[in-house]
């Protein structure tokens, strides 16, 4: 009888092991989180409030999350010479750029566009609408655990990301350049509705996240934001790494003050009255500087300039479709599965993300994203603002 009821209870103990493991396992798994880096870049909820006559007058983050009008921070700030021009633009390449692009290696190649979501849809649009085709280009869509990584190894050829994510990696001599800008935008620095917190100020001596891990995007994007106020981030607060879904409830437990969460996660909290917003890359002071560019291996656009042109020329093109049409791309994008959650929270938020930056525009804001990485040792191998931007920056528009 002993042996029959250990024998019980080592089944009723593996299997409770099982569970435990199996429950674990789908933590690992945040919904929302397309990039499986705890950070949640695609909404989930339709059942969002949307109030269309909040948004009359842009507001920064604070104003907008405790005002009653969080819609206003998404309202876009007008700026001369941030858009790119390419909504009419026919690719279709000139005699001159034909003979040229026979010329390089990679002709009669398809282009391996990195099949992204969200903000960084902008190469998987270009091919959905057939703007690779119309550039004289064949495509493929490739799938990767790190566009950063694809990239480099010359297993993707074009991708859309953070400059949070590259810019660093790229000064480590991972082989990938910037061609050019795809929006502003997109995070933000959230706290508890209920807290004490109303500005970065308020941090000081405490505890912030970055969900996707320390030296990584968030990261390097929580310094940014506080050092726009004057808050050293290795002095003044600790940043750590706690994942976007767990990251009210160490809010509440008091472990954490804030969080960097993409507005797409946070937007419905800030309406429910569980989160307002301290500081934004939507805020006036940012709505000048890029958050995401277009990126392509560098020794790809070395061999190959005129079809790294024609590539960034589709993207651009997308990115501006994006822009001048945001109801019907949004309404793409969910239908694709590029986008997910409430169509007209969505259709606010990718209105304020401005795709499809300038030239001129892109190079000023990231020389001065290069200048702050310095200063702030965030890049550690190269300290020289002009070679980093020789490494960074592959203007192929010009």
């Amino acid at each position: 009888m002993k042996r029959k009821i250990l024998a019980v209870l080592l089944v009723l103990a593996m299997s409770c092991g099982v569970m435990a493991c199996a429950k674990q396992e789908e933590k690992k798994s945040i919904a929302g989180d397309t990039n499986n880096d705890g950070q949640v870049d695609m909404g989930t909820e339709d059942n969002v409030e949307v109030n269309k006559k909040n948004s009359a007058e842009h507001m920064n983050s604070y104003e907008a999350s405790t005002s009653g009008k969080w819609e206003a921070m998404f309202t876009p700030m007008d700026i001369e010479g941030r858009a790119i021009d390419m909504a009419n633009f026919d690719l279709t390449p000139t005699a001159e750029e034909l003979e040229a692009m026979k010329k390089e290696p990679a002709y009669g190649e398809k282009v391996l566009y990195y099949m992204a979501d969200g903000c960084t849809a902008g190469p998987t649009v270009a091919a959905h609408l057939g703007y690779y085709k119309e550039a004289g280009l064949e495509s493929e869509g490739v799938k990767g655990n790190s566009y950063t990584e694809a990239l480099g190894a010359g297993q993707a050829t074009v991708a859309v990301g953070h400059i949070a994510t590259m810019l660093v990696p790229i000064t480590n001599q991972v082989d990938l350049t910037f061609t050019g800008g795809a929006h502003i935008g997109c995070k933000s620095l959230y706290v508890l509705a209920d807290s004490e917190y109303e500005t970065t100020e308020d941090l000081k001596g405490t505890t912030i996240s970055a969900p996707n891990g320390i030296g990584k995007s968030d990261y390097n994007i929580t310094c940014l934001l506080l050092d726009a106020d004057g808050i050293d981030p290795k002095k003044d607060v600790q940043i750590s790494a706690v994942t976007a879904d767990a990251c009210i409830t160490a809010m509440t437990n008091g472990e954490i003050s804030a969080a960097l969460l993409s507005d797409t996660f946070a937007y419905s909290m800030v309406k429910d009255g569980t989160l307002k917003c301290v500081r934004s890359l939507l805020d006036d002071d940012f709505a000048d500087e890029n958050c995401c560019m277009i990126a392509m291996n560098r020794t790809f656009t070395k061999e190959n300039p005129v079809i790294s042109k024609k590539i960034t020329q589709a993207v651009q093109k997308a990115h501006a479709y994006m822009r001048d049409n945001s109801e019907e791309a949004t309404k793409m994008l969910i239908e694709q599965g590029w986008n997910g959650g409430n169509y007209e929270m969505n259709v606010m938020l990718n209105n304020s993300l401005q795709f499809g930056l300038a030239q001129d525009f892109t190079e000023v804001s990231l020389r001065d994203v290069v200048e702050k990485y310095v200063k702030l040792d965030l890049i550690e191998s190269m300290d020289n603002v002009d070679e980093i931007m020789d490494l960074a920056w592959t203007p192929v528009l010009d």
